[in-house]
């Protein structure tokens, strides 16, 4: 039995798991793979040299550890290699602020205390809580995905219910 695919369905099962990243953070990514390449690997090379001149390797703590750096150092390359497979670099600019996409920064009112908060959506690799950069996987970051200015919606998160007005959608 002969499989065959036409490359426009190739290309849908691929983009599947598509990681959307700003430029920058495509940079960084990058950056990063290419120092555990060249750095991390020369340096968890020579910490095996070195266990290995201890002797003997059955009881050698010091070489096991090396080691299990190495499968550590050796997951994250692939891992990164990954997901920079799979992103597509997207800019704010090009994204419109009629609802809330990825990118978008959110100014929300909590109904239960009247207090403003802006996040920002964005993919689960650039997400970081303490500059309020929420993921669009989060529940928060679901809730909000779509929504348009003067929208009311109830999120449920792990500590319970939130209620947010939306008021501003920006980039």
């Amino acid at each position: 039995m002969a499989f065959v695919f036409h490359i426009h369905q190739l290309s849908f099962i691929l983009m599947s798991d598509v990681v959307y990243l700003t430029k920058e953070k495509f940079v960084e990514l990058e950056h990063e793979l290419r120092e555990m390449m060249i750095h991390g690997r020369a340096q968890v090379a020579q910490k095996i040299a070195e266990a290995r001149g201890h002797g003997d390797l059955s009881e050698n703590a010091e070489y096991d550890a090396a080691r299990e750096e190495q499968r550590h150092l050796e997951y994250r390359i692939s891992k990164l290699e990954e997901t920079l497979s799979k992103s597509r670099i997207i800019d704010s600019k090009d994204l419109p602020t009629d609802k809330v996409y990825i990118l978008s920064k959110v100014t929300v009112k909590d109904s239960k205390n009247g207090k403003k908060i802006q996040y920002q959506l964005v993919s689960p690799e650039e997400a970081d809580f303490d500059l309020n950069k929420i993921s669009s996987t989060s529940p928060i970051g679901k809730g909000l995905l779509g929504k348009k200015v003067g929208e009311i919606v109830e999120i449920k998160v792990p500590a319970g219910l939130f209620t947010y007005e939306i008021i501003e959608i920006s980039r």
